[in-house]
Formats: C-alpha cells, sequence, structure tokens
C-alpha cells in the first residue's frame, strides 16, 4: 500500500512500553498492520504560546511542502514523455525507494540542526521548498515554450496536404524562378480528383503553360501538384480551382526560408535533446529534496501535537503504520479502543460521523484520541 499512518501516543512506563503495546493489539494479535518506530529527536520545546501558533503553521506547510514535491512528481512524468511508464522508478528519497525512506526516517541533522528552534525548522523547510517551486516554474516554462514551438514545427510539417507545411515536399527545379512573366502555383487534388485535374488544368484560364503539371508528393488523401502559367492569369485561375474543388496552396519558394525553417526545426529539436537530461536530474534531484522536506515537517507536527496534547516533560512514542489492505477500518477501531482513555471528552465517535456526508465538512475531520497523520505516498496517482 502506499498509505501509511504516523501516529504517536504517550510513554507508558517507558517508550518502548508503549511500542510493544500498539505491536501486541496491530500486528501479533490481528494482523491488522505492519509497524515502525518513526524516530523523532529531541528537539526544543519552546512555549505553550509558540507551540499553539506551530500548531496551525505547520498544517500549512504541511500541505504545502506535500503540494511542491506532488509537482514536481507530475511534471517529471510530463516531461518523461513517452517514458512516463518509468516516472515511479525515479522518484527516490536520498537514493532510496519512498516507503522504504518513511520506514526507516533519519532526522537530517545537517540540513535541519536540532540546536535550532522549531520555528527555526520551519523556516529553513519554508524557504528550501518555496524556492524548489519558484525554480519549477521557471524551468517548466522555458521547457513548456520550446517544447511548444517544436510542437508547433512538427505539426505544420505533418497532416494533410491542405494545412501542412509544403516547404520540405518541394524542390528549386520545382519551380520557375526569376521570371518576370510565369509562375508555378502549387495545388492541393483529392486522389479521387487526379483524372479531373489531368483533363481540366490547362482549360481553367489562358496562359496556362501546356503539359506543366507535375505530380511532386502525395499522402493518403491528396496529391500536391505544381502548374506554370502566366502571373497575369493567377487570380483567375485560383477563383476557378476553387469551384473545381482544386485547392491552391499560397506559396513562393524561397530557399532562404525554407532552408531556414528547416533549420529551425532541427535547433529546437536539438535544443530540447540538450534540455531534456539535465532537466531531468533536477526535477529527480529536487523531488528527493521536496518531498525529504515534507516528512520532516510530519516529524515536526508529531512532535508539536504529542508536547501540546500530553504535556510536558517530553514523553511520547511516535510510530509509523502501514495498514494491511481491507483492514483500515479495522485498524482504526482497535486504535480507538486502545487510546480511548487519552479522550477525557469520550466524544469521538460523534466527531467522526460528522464528517460523513460527501464535500461538506462539518466538523473537525481526523480527530482521534491519539495524534494521528495520514500520509500517501502514491506521487503518480494522486494529483492536485
Amino acid at each position: 500500500m502506499s498509505e501509511f499512518w504516523l501516529i504517536s501516543a504517550p510513554g507508558e512506563k517507558t517508550c518502548q512500553q508503549t511500542w510493544e503495546t500498539l505491536n501486541k493489539v496491530t500486528m501479533k494479535q490481528n494482523n491488522l498492520s505492519t509497524n515502525y518506530k518513526f524516530h523523532i529527536p529531541d528537539l526544543k520545546v519552546g512555549t505553550l504560546d509558540v507551540l499553539v501558533g506551530l500548531s496551525d503553521e505547520l498544517g500549512k506547510t504541511d500541505t504545502f511542502c506535500e503540494g511542491v514535491a506532488r509537482k514536481v512528481a507530475q511534471y517529471l512524468g510530463d516531461v518523461l514523455e513517452d517514458q512516463r511508464d518509468k516516472l515511479q522508478e525515479n522518484l527516490l528519497a536520498n537514493g532510496m525507494e519512498l516507503a522504504n525512506y518513511i520506514t526507516h526516517f533519519q532526522w537530517d541533522m545537517a540540513k535541519y540542526p536540532i540546536r535550532q528552534t522549531l520555528k527555526g525548522i520551519i523556516d529553513i523547510i519554508t524557504k528550501q521548498v518555496t524556492q524548489i517551486d519558484t525554480d519549477l516554474k521557471a524551468k517548466a516554462s522555458a521547457y513548456n515554450n520550446l517544447k511548444g514551438s517544436l510542437q508547433t514545427l512538427e505539426r505544420k510539417a505533418t497532416g494533410s496536404l491542405l494545412t501542412r507545411s509544403v516547404a520540405d515536399l518541394v524542390k528549386k527545379e520545382d519551380f520557375v524562378q526569376d521570371s518576370e512573366y510565369l509562375t508555378t502555383l502549387l495545388v492541393v487534388v483529392p486522389r479521387s480528383g487526379y483524372r479531373d485535374w489531368y483533363a481540366q488544368y490547362e482549360k481553367l484560364s489562358d496562359m496556362v503553360v501546356p503539359r506543366s503539371s507535375k505530380l511532386i508528393y502525395e499522402d493518403k488523401e491528396h496529391g500536391l501538384f505544381t502548374v506554370t502559367l502566366f502571373l497575369k492569369v493567377v487570380d483567375e485561375y485560383k477563383t476557378h480551382c476553387r469551384t473545381n474543388k482544386f485547392t491552391v496552396r499560397d506559396f513562393v519558394y524561397n530557399e532562404d526560408e525554407v532552408n531556414a525553417g528547416k533549420n529551425e526545426l532541427t535547433k529546437l529539436a536539438s535544443d530540447k535533446k540538450k534540455q531534456f537530461g539535465p532537466l531531468v536530474r533536477w526535477l529527480k534531484v529536487n523531488f528527493s529534496e521536496a518531498f525529504t522536506a515534507w516528512v520532516h515537517i510530519k516529524a515536526l507536527r508529531a512532535f508539536v501535537e504529542s508536547v501540546l496534547r500530553y504535556g510536558l516533560p517530553v514523553n511520547f512514542q511516535a510510530m509509523l503504520l502501514e495498514p494491511q489492505k481491507r483492514q483500515t477500518k479495522r485498524l482504526r477501531e482497535v486504535l480507538n479502543n486502545l487510546y480511548a482513555h487519552l479522550d477525557s471528552s469520550n466524544s469521538n465517535d460523534s466527531k467522526q460521523d460528522m464528517v460523513d456526508i460527501p464535500g461538506i465538512t462539518l466538523g473537525q475531520v481526523d480527530y482521534y484520541p491519539y495524534i494521528y497523520y495520514k500520509i500517501n505516498i502514491d506521487m503518480v496517482e494522486n494529483k492536485l
């Protein structure tokens, strides 16, 4: 499963005893989940007022960090394009699969020194993830513009002869060059109308060069023909072509422009190829940064809420549960029974029942007698 539950319960005689009790009722007796200790270091507590303020800030920061991690993952999938099936294997945290990282979580002392205040650590993470978000927008905009320009040129080079660029289909020798009186037109003819074209093209107006039409390209539906005529009858010839369902393409052969178009397509394709590798590496690195920052925020939330709810001195055990398939409801019941004594209001059932109306929030959604946060590490399917 990609869903984990980060929970915290107060230490009994020891935190180890809290851990063993949880394992007994969830793993040994009922096989409801696979459990892991979630290691949170000894952080600076601060005052009660500060903790209350940080609780709200951490909720917003949690949402923000998760959002950035998912955006980076989603964009990596977009960049991979036809290799998108390799996305999951590229989403790593500190070089580990996401499940492995979170189940063996270790606080990063180098990035987030615990000598800092809680507010200081949150500010470090927020600044780091905000920078990732800002850089992602800039890099995505530049790459998308390049990709869009390339796709526009590629579309012009493909598709129906009625709309696609014909510059790459013609040669210099297909046209009359440097004539004061003559010009060459390109005409698109339905394949079913070839016989009509050959029978009529010399008669659609006066001053058409006899036997000057040549088929130079065809696709499944149309053929592209040249025809040479005097400049003075071009407008009349175009009108008669439309009447007979022949389409004249407006095109003047210019070798420099033709070569420039081909060079632009080649250049854009080359630029995209050059940017692809560095961009993928940046996305992989910064996904790891955003994801690990998000998990550290989860750890901070568990710490702050545990201190607020269970009091001082700090005495709680944070634990990560991976629910077994189709056992989440039963696991929730077992946890509620195990920790029911922590809720003096004894109103947990009613608080949960209040939120069963889809699309309407009538109460605190995820309130339980123990600290609880859901962590969904499926970064591929769950889009914001």
